[in-house]
């Protein structure tokens, strides 16, 4: 019932569609969002989760998960990112991924919903650490498309699997185009 009131709403409503999939047998990967300007990333986010009936997941400091909210973040695909005992980030995430049997990590590499000139490079070494496949995706404004993108299969070489990952968002255009990620 949820799922089809979900489509009602996005497809119908919204205006929106999805194009391309997640591989339902791809239990693990790192989902790399963008563009990400604008709060409105989120809803769309829960919208495609919902639809496509693919778990999907985020990580926030572990006090967020605390009463009153911490079922509800957990409900939402949220994980608590446990930094103790002097894990890094990266650490600490691949260790979620190593944990669990289905960890697809939503990640805005933009970091913020302001404008930026340079990605963060966590996502990437992440699915490195966790041996996980990069799948991009798009939210675009422009088109009212959500684009799920083909996995990549991180190399070791940042530059180059980056070139190519970011030819997933040519053309794209976020909520605020003004503040996207330009490369």
């Amino acid at each position: 019932m949820k799922k089809q009131i979900y489509k009602w709403i996005f497809f119908r409503l919204m205006g929106w569609k999805i194009v391309g999939g997640i591989d339902a047998d791809i239990k693990k990967c790192v989902m790399m969002i963008m563009p990400h300007t604008s709060a409105h990333d989120f809803y769309l986010g829960i919208f495609t989760r919902g639809i496509t009936g693919l778990e999907m997941n985020f990580v926030a400091k572990r006090e967020l998960f605390k009463f009153p909210f911490g079922a509800y973040f957990r409900y939402m695909g949220g994980e608590p990112l446990d930094r103790s005992g002097g894990l890094n980030k990266v650490d600490s995430i691949a260790a979620i991924f190593k944990r669990r049997e289905t960890f697809r990590l939503a990640v805005a590499p933009e970091g913020t919903r302001k404008k930026v000139d340079q990605l963060k490079t966590g996502f990437y070494y992440i699915a490195m650490k966790a041996n996980v496949p990069i799948v991009p995706v798009a939210f675009d404004f422009g088109k009212k498309e959500v684009n799920l993108g083909t996995p990549l299969i991180p190399t070791g070489d940042l530059e180059t699997d980056l070139a190519v990952l970011m030819k997933h968002y040519e053309g794209v255009e976020g909520k605020v185009p003004e503040k996207g990620y330009k490369g």
